[in-house]
């Protein structure tokens, strides 16, 4: 495996899944860029620390899977799939005690042995509307 594409694992695992949030400190630089901020979400790595607490906050069962990685020079592309249980306020929506299945990729680009710059893209759309919180199109 390559080393980066083990770094991208190693951070989902320890920070996403085990919820060792200041773990995010050994995979990301401190004035890291997310290209795609979730809403609300502040500059650097501290802006990352608190979407993730914001997430298992609101989904204290989350697991994350690596589905897929592509490596090229310093860019892995690892798409995913998250499952949890909305147990908390997300994005404004009342916790509904239901479970959710969210797809999405992740484009990190490393600089030497850390994460520079992150884009995200997730079907928060789909996200959404398993919660009730949007009305499926055509319905």
């Amino acid at each position: 495996m390559h080393e980066t594409s083990g770094m991208v694992r190693a951070f989902i695992e320890e920070v996403l899944n085990q919820g060792q949030i200041d773990a995010a400190d050994r995979f990301f630089w401190e004035d890291m860029v997310e290209q795609v901020p979730f809403p609300g979400q502040g500059p650097g790595i501290e802006g990352l620390k608190d979407v993730v607490r914001g997430l298992r906050a609101a989904f204290p069962d989350m697991h994350w899977r690596v589905e897929e990685q592509l490596t090229e020079g310093d860019r892995v592309l690892t798409r995913f799939e998250w499952t949890g249980t909305h147990k908390g306020v997300f994005l404004g929506v009342d916790a509904t005690g239901r479970s959710v299945k969210v797809w999405g990729m992740v484009i990190d680009r490393f600089q030497d042995d850390r994460i520079k710059e992150t884009r995200l893209i997730m079907d928060t759309l789909g996200l959404m509307v398993q919660l009730g919180a949007v009305r499926p199109p055509g319905q």
